[in-house]
């Protein structure tokens, strides 16, 4: 079997060691003669999962014991709610930052809770920079401030971390277990697991205690963060498989030599496949040069009517999902973790290659 290079956004690509072994183990795990599908998330096969899979969590992004960890469902996109729900306890309001689709779907589920202040945009550049820190209009009395770290559609990057008064809110979908961060500088963090984590359908959260047990009246049980922390992220069943995968990424993550290695095999594919579309008079790249995303890489061509013969011969040659966003256009080249080296090679020849026949 030969496979292919996956450049999508999410659901995006797994290391292909860990697709080996969930394969071996797929009928018949540990010898318990059924799959881990088909186990009760109360088996002592589940618990020990889970509970390894947290400890590697843990030990890679250096999470002290002043944070519960929450493997949780419905995506990011459920802690757009959650997050107000858990966080505004009796203040109304709450600062956002926007700086792309992202951020403003956040921004808008946020509103149906509270007042949104905008402290900061980049929406007259196009979402095409990170607003600069001395520019945002904070409130000192917000219950949190919000931000997107990564925006995967336009492909901008926080390079840095804002440094607040208040609990700091970070959607590390698509960078989170890509770098190593300092967890002790957020409130709350959380991650949709189908970039950098394993499968769609987990969700992670890293939440403050000090923060948990702050929730409105209105918050509906499975959003609560207590009752994920009070229930070891087991008050209903968890989706047992995608921890099981996810806890094979973490094992190997920490394989490849943990974070810091991560960082440097990420900077290099990135540095890379940038450096190629600058030197180019054909391909472009939109982003304000400090604020790209390692993660995700638009670009466009000289010409928009070759975009779909582009796309038709990428395909043919494995190198897939490389189409931009529909609300942007263009081309987008998704280089997680699971992405290997060879991928960019192989896309920076082919896109000589094209730019030749152009």
């Amino acid at each position: 079997m030969s496979r292919k290079f996956n450049f999508c956004a999410g659901p995006a690509a797994l290391p292909e060691e860990v697709l080996t072994q969930a394969a071996a183990e797929m009928l018949d795990y540990g010898k318990a003669g059924l799959s881990i599908m088909e186990m009760s998330h109360r088996s002592s096969e589940i618990v020990a999962i889970a509970e390894k899979a947290e400890r590697d969590f843990r030990e890679l992004l250096d999470i002290s014991d002043d944070y519960s960890v929450l493997f949780v469902q419905g995506g990011a996109s459920s802690q757009f709610s959650a997050v107000p729900l858990n966080l505004l306890g009796g203040k109304t309001s709450a600062d956002y930052v926007n700086t792309g689709q992202w951020s403003k779907k956040a921004i808008k589920e946020a509103q149906r809770f509270g007042q949104v202040n905008v402290v900061a945009s980049s929406e007259d550049t196009n979402f095409t920079t990170i607003p600069a820190f001395d520019s945002w209009q904070l409130d000192k009395d917000a219950a949190y401030l919000h931000y997107t770290p990564n925006e995967t559609i336009g492909g901008v990057e926080f390079l840095w971390t804002p440094e607040v008064d208040v609990p700091l809110v970070a959607d590390m979908s698509s960078t989170i277990l890509s770098r190593p961060i300092d967890v002790n500088q957020f409130g709350v963090i959380y991650a949709g697991a189908q970039k950098n984590i394993g499968p769609a359908g987990l969700t992670i959260v890293i939440v403050r205690k000090d923060l948990l047990g702050k929730s409105s009246e209105h918050c509906p049980t499975m959003l609560d963060y207590k009752t994920a922390a009070d229930n070891e992220s087991m008050y209903n069943t968890p989706p047992t498989y995608g921890l099981y995968l996810a806890g094979l990424v973490f094992q190997w993550l920490k394989d490849q030599g943990g974070l810091s290695a991560m960082a440097e095999i990420n900077r290099r594919k990135a540095t890379k496949l940038y450096g190629f579309i600058d030197a180019s008079s054909f391909y472009a790249n939109p982003v304000e040069l400090m604020s790209r995303s390692t993660m995700n890489v638009p670009f466009t061509l000289a010409n928009a009517d070759m975009d779909k013969q582009f796309l038709a011969e990428a395909d043919q040659l494995g190198l897939l999902n490389l189409k931009g966003h529909r609300s942007v256009g263009g081309m987008r080249a998704s280089i997680y973790n699971a992405v290997p080296e060879a991928a960019i090679d192989a896309l920076i020849d082919f896109m000589k290659e094209f730019e030749s026949r152009a």
